[in-house]
């Protein structure tokens, strides 16, 4: 049988599919549409926009953008709504219905009569649950990104969300602001809509979009505000036209060697850590499985070559001047795997030949003057981590990347609430500040809690960092020595449930190590006295309840089980 497309395609089943034809027909005329209209290409446009979600506030200028481009080139477009997600304002945070996004997305594609779907997203956990479903429905999609919102202000200072925020945030905390001071730089950290400004998770997805070829080239920088913005949106509908006949699905694009580009563009931007858990996630529901070794050894290999916040010096709408990601491709050429096919139905090799003339910049720095020597991240292992664990190295502070100290742990988020800022906490600098049960499951929805506060006393006598460990994630803006991701986490029984305060842990970058120095037979005495924390409120109903039962661990993208392949059949990275 001959597939049909458009609106003639994935009729509602009434039995009669000349009725179901007909009742469709009626009612998109009750739209206003005509018949020639209902006989172009649909081409569905997935609006994440909400008065929620701050990052996505241009969004409904892009999908009108998105909406002149496809009917310019001859298409039907056809917006329709999916659930939002905004970080600081959902929770415990937004990772928690990420994968409820991704299955509302893939859910919606899937059942109406589209050909092609444009996907309109920003903020961080948006888009990777987009990535997520179009892979898993695979049918023809790009995506357009809000992008970033600009810099602002403050007694002469630039200033950019969220870096800056977390570093007044540290001053205030240590005395060094009071709260009137705070509440007015508040006020200039976020002027404009937009996603943050700095290298953080969304700006992070922005560009591992692009370099993966899920976005038209030139995308990933552009500022929320600016009207190349808009011209982008309106060319990705054009082109989004073009995607409906040629039939080139996520499936040609999203190959393990399209992976491999996105994880060494990663590395090379000084990209988010969230960065790992949700190009895991979407390359597991292509059945492709992330080799951390692999993906460490590309680290080792490929430095940090963008000068901006939390790394640099820098902010997006400077990368966006200095030409966006295309110099950042250039200087990796030699390293990428040129071949692979874009939504622009060439390959990463052409579009980079294609690109504008290189000129003189300082925001992309040659390799052979890194920002860094080493990826951003580097992936740990060891008696605390046997399935591993993250750290931003490029963000940490580098006497502390080799240390061993005592550990001061907390057994849960309202734990840190209650005990890190009391004076009487036994604590110093070179302790190990120790989070439990902030993962998937533990927390849940393993929230950015992993940037654990200095506690407030050392804080007013400077110190601005400390090794911190948890189950739990960071922001992709955050900076210091955090490891996260720690799996098995926590609340499954993992090591890290089994340390005590003033046990000792040793931390060693360059080794990959983070390990707990406790006897085996001390340990094997507490694995017996463990037991689960406490069930969350609210977990025997809803989706709080499908999460608990089927979210993977870390290391897994922490996606839901049935929502991975059912098999890996392939690795990534790749070397040819």
């Amino acid at each position: 049988m001959t597939k049909q497309r458009g609106f003639k395609g994935r009729l509602t089943a009434y039995g009669d599919p000349g009725f179901s034809f007909y009742l469709r027909k009626a009612f998109a005329k009750s739209m206003g549409y005509t018949d020639e209209e209902l006989g172009r290409p649909v081409i569905g446009i997935a609006n994440t926009f909400s008065d929620l979600v701050s990052c996505q506030g241009t969004a409904p200028q892009l999908v009108q953008a998105v909406k002149r481009g496809v009917v310019a080139a001859g298409g039907l477009p056809l917006e329709f709504p999916t659930i939002s997600l905004g970080e600081p304002f959902l929770t415990p945070s937004s990772m928690l219905l990420r994968n409820l996004l991704s299955m509302d997305t893939e859910e919606m594609v899937r059942r109406q009569p589209i050909d092609v779907v444009v996907l309109i997203g920003g903020c961080d956990k948006i888009v990777p649950a987009q990535l997520m479903a179009v892979a898993s429905a695979d049918i023809p999609a790009i995506m357009v990104v809000t992008g970033p919102m600009m810099t602002g202000s403050y007694r002469g200072e630039r200033l950019g969300a969220c870096t800056d925020c977390r570093r007044f945030w540290s001053e205030h905390r240590g005395g060094r602001i009071d709260a009137a001071e705070i509440d007015t730089i508040s006020g200039n950290l976020c002027p404009t809509a937009g996603t943050c400004m700095v290298m953080g998770t969304a700006s992070t997805m922005a560009c591992v979009t692009e370099a993966l070829g899920m976005m038209l080239p030139g995308g990933a920088a552009i500022p929320a505000v600016y009207s190349d913005r808009m011209r982008h949106a309106q060319e990705s509908g054009v082109r989004a036209v073009a995607l409906a006949k040629e039939e080139l699905t996520p499936s040609k694009i999203m190959t393990p060697k399209a992976f491999t580009n996105a994880l060494r563009v990663l590395l090379a931007i000084g990209g988010s850590t969230n960065g790992i858990v949700h190009l895991t996630a979407m390359a597991r529901r292509r059945g492709i499985a992330l080799d951390f070794e692999a993906f460490d050894r590309m680290s080792r290999e490929t430095p940090v070559l963008v000068d901006l916040k939390p790394n640099g010096l820098h902010y997006m709408e400077d990368l966006y001047r200095a030409g966006g990601l295309l110099p950042v491709l250039r200087e990796l050429k030699p390293l990428l795997h040129l071949d692979c096919l874009t939504v622009t139905g060439r390959t990463l090799g052409e579009e980079i030949e294609a690109g504008r003339p290189p000129f003189k910049q300082d925001i992309v720095r040659p390799r052979s003057n890194p920002i860094y020597a080493e990826g951003g991240l580097a992936v740990l292992r060891g008696s605390l981590a046997p399935d591993g664990a993250i750290i931003k190295q490029s963000a940490a502070t580098p006497r502390l990347l080799k240390h061993e100290g005592r550990a001061v742990v907390f057994n849960s988020l309202d734990d840190i609430v209650a005990r890190l800022d009391d004076d009487s906490l036994n604590i110093t600098p070179d302790d190990v500040l120790v989070l439990q049960n902030a993962g998937p499951k533990g927390a849940p929805g393993m929230p950015e809690a992993g940037y654990l506060p200095i506690p407030k006393r050392l804080a007013r006598d400077g110190v601005k960092d400390m090794v911190r460990i948890s189950d739990a994630r960071m922001s992709g803006t955050a900076f210091g020595t955090v490891v996260l991701h720690i799996s098995p986490e926590a609340a499954s029984g993992g090591p890290l449930a089994l340390v005590k305060t003033n046990d000792r842990i040793r931390l060693d970058v360059e080794a990959r190590r983070i390990d707990l120095l406790v006897e085996a037979d001390e340990l094997g005495r507490r694995r017996e006295a463990w037991r689960p924390p406490a069930a969350h409120e609210g977990a025997e109903r809803g989706y709080l309840r499908l999460y608990l039962e089927h979210v993977q661990q870390a290391h897994q993208g922490a996606d839901f089980d049935f929502l991975s392949a059912t098999a890996m059949t392939a690795t990534t990275p790749v070397w040819p």
